[in-house]
Protein backbone atom coordinates (compact mmCIF):
# COMPACT_ATOMS: atom_id res chain seq x y z
CA UNK A 1 0.00 0.00 0.00
CA UNK A 2 3.06 2.24 0.93
CA UNK A 3 4.44 2.24 -2.58
CA UNK A 4 1.08 2.08 -4.40
CA UNK A 5 0.71 5.45 -2.23
CA UNK A 6 4.43 6.67 -3.27
CA UNK A 7 3.63 5.92 -7.21
CA UNK A 8 0.45 7.57 -7.00
CA UNK A 9 2.12 10.66 -5.06
CA UNK A 10 4.86 10.49 -7.52
CA UNK A 11 2.42 10.43 -10.69
CA UNK A 12 0.14 13.47 -9.19
CA UNK A 13 4.05 15.38 -8.58
CA UNK A 14 5.10 15.14 -12.18
CA UNK A 15 1.25 15.95 -13.17
CA UNK A 16 1.32 18.84 -11.60
CA UNK A 17 4.98 19.94 -12.49
CA UNK A 18 4.23 19.35 -16.08
CA UNK A 19 1.44 21.41 -15.77
CA UNK A 20 3.40 24.31 -13.94
CA UNK A 21 6.06 24.35 -16.50
CA UNK A 22 3.49 25.13 -18.74
CA UNK A 23 1.56 27.47 -17.05
CA UNK A 24 3.92 29.43 -16.25
CA UNK A 25 4.87 27.54 -12.84
CA UNK A 26 3.52 30.57 -11.22
CA UNK A 27 2.25 28.80 -7.19
CA UNK A 28 2.49 31.80 -5.52
CA UNK A 29 -0.96 34.52 -4.83
CA UNK A 30 1.03 37.39 -6.94
CA UNK A 31 -0.59 35.11 -10.36
CA UNK A 32 -3.64 35.82 -12.41
CA UNK A 33 -5.83 34.10 -14.17
CA UNK A 34 -4.08 32.04 -16.88
CA UNK A 35 -2.46 33.56 -20.41
CA UNK A 36 -4.17 34.52 -23.38
CA UNK A 37 -2.74 34.66 -26.77
CA UNK A 38 -3.55 38.23 -28.64
CA UNK A 39 -2.66 38.36 -32.37
CA UNK A 40 -0.99 41.84 -32.55
CA UNK A 41 -2.99 42.47 -35.81
CA UNK A 42 -6.14 41.54 -36.34
CA UNK A 43 -5.75 41.26 -40.02
CA UNK A 44 -2.19 40.79 -41.60
CA UNK A 45 1.01 41.84 -39.74
CA UNK A 46 2.87 44.37 -42.18
CA UNK A 47 4.94 42.36 -44.51
CA UNK A 48 3.27 39.27 -44.10
CA UNK A 49 4.54 36.51 -46.37
CA UNK A 50 1.27 34.44 -45.89
CA UNK A 51 -1.44 33.53 -43.49
CA UNK A 52 -0.04 30.82 -41.60
CA UNK A 53 0.83 30.62 -37.63
CA UNK A 54 4.24 31.46 -38.60
CA UNK A 55 3.17 34.75 -40.72
CA UNK A 56 0.90 35.88 -37.54
CA UNK A 57 3.17 37.64 -34.41
CA UNK A 58 1.04 37.55 -31.22
CA UNK A 59 1.27 38.90 -27.40
CA UNK A 60 0.65 36.02 -24.75
CA UNK A 61 -0.33 38.19 -21.90
CA UNK A 62 0.03 36.92 -18.37
CA UNK A 63 -1.61 39.32 -16.12
CA UNK A 64 -0.62 39.20 -12.28
CA UNK A 65 -3.32 39.18 -9.36
CA UNK A 66 -5.83 41.44 -9.42
CA UNK A 67 -4.89 44.49 -8.26
CA UNK A 68 -6.69 47.53 -6.88
CA UNK A 69 -4.84 49.97 -8.85
CA UNK A 70 -3.34 49.87 -12.21
CA UNK A 71 -0.25 47.24 -12.10
CA UNK A 72 3.02 48.52 -14.28
CA UNK A 73 3.80 45.54 -17.19
CA UNK A 74 6.90 44.22 -19.08
CA UNK A 75 6.34 43.60 -22.92
CA UNK A 76 9.35 40.48 -22.78
CA UNK A 77 11.14 40.05 -25.77
CA UNK A 78 12.97 36.38 -25.88
CA UNK A 79 16.33 36.13 -27.48
CA UNK A 80 17.30 32.86 -30.32
CA UNK A 81 19.38 34.83 -32.43
CA UNK A 82 16.88 36.48 -34.71
CA UNK A 83 16.37 32.54 -35.94
CA UNK A 84 13.99 31.37 -32.80
CA UNK A 85 12.90 32.09 -29.42
CA UNK A 86 14.10 31.04 -26.54
CA UNK A 87 10.31 31.07 -24.83
CA UNK A 88 10.75 29.47 -21.93
CA UNK A 89 13.74 30.30 -20.02
CA UNK A 90 13.60 33.80 -21.72
CA UNK A 91 9.82 34.38 -21.76
CA UNK A 92 7.74 32.43 -19.54
CA UNK A 93 9.72 32.54 -16.64
CA UNK A 94 10.59 36.14 -17.30
CA UNK A 95 6.39 37.06 -17.08
CA UNK A 96 6.61 34.84 -14.08
CA UNK A 97 9.16 36.73 -12.45
CA UNK A 98 7.06 40.02 -13.74
CA UNK A 99 3.83 39.00 -11.88
CA UNK A 100 5.56 37.77 -9.25
CA UNK A 101 6.56 41.86 -8.75
CA UNK A 102 2.81 42.50 -8.98
CA UNK A 103 3.40 43.59 -12.64
CA UNK A 104 2.10 42.32 -15.90
CA UNK A 105 4.47 40.24 -18.26
CA UNK A 106 3.49 40.29 -21.82
CA UNK A 107 6.01 37.83 -24.03
CA UNK A 108 6.38 39.06 -27.86
CA UNK A 109 6.44 35.63 -29.89
CA UNK A 110 7.41 37.99 -33.17
CA UNK A 111 8.63 37.35 -36.35
CA UNK A 112 12.20 36.16 -37.21
CA UNK A 113 14.46 34.32 -40.36
CA UNK A 114 13.28 30.73 -39.69
CA UNK A 115 9.85 31.52 -40.15
CA UNK A 116 10.96 33.91 -43.20
CA UNK A 117 11.38 37.00 -41.69
CA UNK A 118 14.17 39.70 -41.17
CA UNK A 119 14.06 43.46 -40.37
CA UNK A 120 11.77 45.42 -39.79
CA UNK A 121 9.35 42.90 -39.14
CA UNK A 122 10.93 42.37 -35.72
CA UNK A 123 10.91 45.44 -34.47
CA UNK A 124 7.29 46.75 -35.88
CA UNK A 125 5.74 43.36 -34.01
CA UNK A 126 7.81 44.21 -30.34
CA UNK A 127 6.73 48.47 -31.42
CA UNK A 128 3.17 46.60 -32.05
CA UNK A 129 3.43 44.82 -28.56
CA UNK A 130 3.86 47.84 -26.64
CA UNK A 131 1.27 49.68 -28.24
CA UNK A 132 -1.29 47.22 -27.75
CA UNK A 133 -0.39 47.32 -24.08
CA UNK A 134 -1.44 50.57 -24.01
CA UNK A 135 -4.65 50.17 -26.02
CA UNK A 136 -5.70 47.48 -23.32
CA UNK A 137 -4.69 49.18 -20.22
CA UNK A 138 -8.14 49.39 -18.95
CA UNK A 139 -9.10 46.22 -19.54
CA UNK A 140 -5.77 44.69 -18.31
CA UNK A 141 -5.22 46.96 -15.29
CA UNK A 142 -2.41 48.43 -16.66
CA UNK A 143 -0.90 52.15 -15.99
CA UNK A 144 -0.74 53.24 -19.73
CA UNK A 145 2.08 54.91 -18.53
CA UNK A 146 4.43 52.48 -16.91
CA UNK A 147 4.84 50.37 -19.90
CA UNK A 148 8.28 49.17 -20.19
CA UNK A 149 10.24 46.30 -22.36
CA UNK A 150 12.93 43.44 -21.35
CA UNK A 151 15.01 41.31 -23.49
CA UNK A 152 17.84 39.06 -23.42
CA UNK A 153 20.59 38.38 -26.19
CA UNK A 154 18.88 39.39 -29.54
CA UNK A 155 15.86 39.82 -27.90
CA UNK A 156 17.79 42.75 -26.08
CA UNK A 157 18.70 44.20 -29.42
CA UNK A 158 15.35 44.19 -30.15
CA UNK A 159 14.44 45.90 -26.71
CA UNK A 160 17.64 48.60 -27.38
CA UNK A 161 15.84 49.14 -30.75
CA UNK A 162 12.71 49.80 -29.74
CA UNK A 163 14.15 52.26 -26.99
CA UNK A 164 16.13 54.07 -30.00
CA UNK A 165 13.28 54.03 -32.74
CA UNK A 166 9.84 54.78 -31.09
CA UNK A 167 6.88 57.17 -32.15
CA UNK A 168 4.38 58.75 -30.04
CA UNK A 169 1.52 57.03 -31.82
CA UNK A 170 -0.59 58.33 -34.89
CA UNK A 171 -3.53 60.32 -33.57
CA UNK A 172 -5.13 60.57 -37.19
CA UNK A 173 -4.74 56.67 -37.37
CA UNK A 174 -8.04 54.32 -38.64
CA UNK A 175 -6.34 51.86 -36.13
CA UNK A 176 -6.76 52.68 -32.75
CA UNK A 177 -4.07 50.29 -31.60
CA UNK A 178 -1.64 52.59 -34.02
CA UNK A 179 -2.67 55.86 -32.01
CA UNK A 180 -0.39 54.53 -29.12
CA UNK A 181 2.83 55.20 -28.28
CA UNK A 182 5.35 52.61 -28.95
CA UNK A 183 7.88 54.37 -26.64
CA UNK A 184 8.65 52.40 -23.62
CA UNK A 185 8.67 53.91 -19.66
CA UNK A 186 11.62 51.91 -19.09
CA UNK A 187 13.71 49.15 -20.61
CA UNK A 188 15.98 46.27 -19.15
CA UNK A 189 18.85 44.95 -21.38
CA UNK A 190 19.92 41.31 -20.58
CA UNK A 191 23.49 40.09 -21.97
CA UNK A 192 22.59 41.90 -25.17
CA UNK A 193 23.54 41.89 -29.20
CA UNK A 194 23.72 45.81 -29.21
CA UNK A 195 26.58 46.39 -31.97
CA UNK A 196 26.65 45.77 -35.51
CA UNK A 197 29.19 45.53 -37.78
CA UNK A 198 31.88 45.33 -34.79
CA UNK A 199 34.52 42.71 -33.77
CA UNK A 200 32.59 41.63 -31.32
CA UNK A 201 29.27 41.29 -33.00
CA UNK A 202 26.78 38.13 -32.59
CA UNK A 203 27.46 37.74 -36.52
CA UNK A 204 24.75 35.27 -36.68
CA UNK A 205 22.08 37.59 -34.83
CA UNK A 206 23.16 40.70 -37.86
CA UNK A 207 22.91 37.90 -40.65
CA UNK A 208 19.36 36.61 -39.33
CA UNK A 209 18.06 40.03 -38.92
CA UNK A 210 19.64 42.12 -41.92
CA UNK A 211 20.72 39.40 -44.50
CA UNK A 212 24.38 38.69 -46.10
CA UNK A 213 25.10 41.91 -47.28
CA UNK A 214 23.18 44.43 -45.49
CA UNK A 215 23.43 48.34 -46.35
CA UNK A 216 26.19 50.26 -44.42
CA UNK A 217 23.99 52.99 -43.51
CA UNK A 218 20.80 50.13 -42.41
CA UNK A 219 23.59 48.30 -39.52
CA UNK A 220 24.64 51.57 -38.75
CA UNK A 221 21.04 52.70 -38.03
CA UNK A 222 20.20 49.40 -36.13
CA UNK A 223 23.48 49.58 -33.99
CA UNK A 224 21.51 50.90 -31.55
CA UNK A 225 24.67 52.59 -29.03
CA UNK A 226 25.04 55.07 -31.50
CA UNK A 227 21.02 56.06 -31.70
CA UNK A 228 20.74 56.95 -27.91
CA UNK A 229 19.25 60.22 -27.49
CA UNK A 230 18.54 62.07 -24.12
CA UNK A 231 15.04 60.93 -24.96
CA UNK A 232 15.99 56.72 -24.69
CA UNK A 233 14.25 55.48 -21.81
CA UNK A 234 16.39 54.57 -18.31
CA UNK A 235 17.66 51.26 -18.41
CA UNK A 236 18.57 48.51 -16.39
CA UNK A 237 21.73 46.61 -18.12
CA UNK A 238 23.56 43.18 -16.94
CA UNK A 239 25.61 41.28 -18.54
CA UNK A 240 28.31 38.80 -17.47
CA UNK A 241 32.49 38.90 -17.94
CA UNK A 242 32.31 34.90 -18.94
CA UNK A 243 29.64 35.42 -22.00
CA UNK A 244 32.02 34.66 -24.87
CA UNK A 245 29.17 34.34 -27.53
CA UNK A 246 27.80 38.36 -26.56
CA UNK A 247 30.92 40.01 -25.48
CA UNK A 248 29.96 42.28 -22.61
CA UNK A 249 31.68 45.22 -25.07
CA UNK A 250 28.01 45.27 -26.33
CA UNK A 251 26.31 46.06 -22.88
CA UNK A 252 29.38 48.43 -22.30
CA UNK A 253 29.36 50.64 -24.93
CA UNK A 254 25.52 51.22 -25.10
CA UNK A 255 25.83 52.16 -21.04
CA UNK A 256 28.57 54.78 -22.07
CA UNK A 257 26.46 56.09 -24.73
CA UNK A 258 23.40 56.58 -22.60
CA UNK A 259 25.51 58.38 -19.32
CA UNK A 260 27.12 60.92 -22.18
CA UNK A 261 23.18 61.47 -23.66
CA UNK A 262 22.12 61.96 -19.73
CA UNK A 263 20.04 59.11 -19.53
CA UNK A 264 19.28 57.44 -16.04
CA UNK A 265 21.11 53.89 -16.32
CA UNK A 266 22.05 50.77 -14.03
CA UNK A 267 25.31 48.65 -15.09
CA UNK A 268 25.79 45.35 -13.42
CA UNK A 269 28.81 43.22 -15.32
CA UNK A 270 28.87 40.00 -13.05
CA UNK A 271 32.02 37.73 -13.30
CA UNK A 272 30.46 34.39 -13.85
CA UNK A 273 27.70 32.95 -16.69
CA UNK A 274 28.10 31.84 -19.68
CA UNK A 275 25.48 33.54 -22.71
CA UNK A 276 21.76 33.07 -21.94
CA UNK A 277 21.62 32.20 -17.83
CA UNK A 278 18.18 33.99 -18.29
CA UNK A 279 17.63 34.34 -14.48
CA UNK A 280 20.50 33.36 -13.67
CA UNK A 281 19.54 30.78 -11.03
CA UNK A 282 22.57 29.26 -8.94
CA UNK A 283 25.11 31.25 -10.78
CA UNK A 284 26.98 33.08 -7.92
CA UNK A 285 26.59 37.16 -8.36
CA UNK A 286 24.50 36.35 -11.84
CA UNK A 287 21.30 35.21 -9.97
CA UNK A 288 21.12 37.95 -7.88
CA UNK A 289 20.12 40.22 -11.21
CA UNK A 290 16.23 40.19 -10.27
CA UNK A 291 16.22 41.30 -7.06
CA UNK A 292 18.56 43.98 -8.17
CA UNK A 293 16.76 45.03 -11.02
CA UNK A 294 13.46 44.90 -8.54
CA UNK A 295 14.71 47.39 -6.44
CA UNK A 296 15.45 49.38 -9.36
CA UNK A 297 11.90 49.37 -10.83
CA UNK A 298 11.12 50.02 -7.08
CA UNK A 299 13.00 53.54 -6.98
CA UNK A 300 11.20 53.67 -10.33
CA UNK A 301 7.58 53.39 -8.56
CA UNK A 302 6.82 50.89 -11.26
CA UNK A 303 6.87 47.68 -8.71
CA UNK A 304 6.08 47.44 -5.22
Amino acid sequence: MKVQRATLSLLAFMTVASWAIDQLACGSVACGAEPTTVRLWEGDAPGALGSEEKDTPTAIVYLPAKASTPTGAIVICPGGGYGHLAMDHEGRQIAAWANEMGLAGIIVNYRHRQRGYGHPAPMLDAQRAIRLTRHNATQWNIDPNQVGAIGFSAGGHLVTTVLTHFDLGDASAKDAIDKQSCRPDFGIVCYAVIALGEDFTHVGSMKNLLGEHADPELVKSLSNEKQVTAETPACFVWSTAEDSVVPVENSLQFVSALVKAGVPVELHVFPQGRHGIGLGADIPGASQWPSLCHDWLRRLNIAK
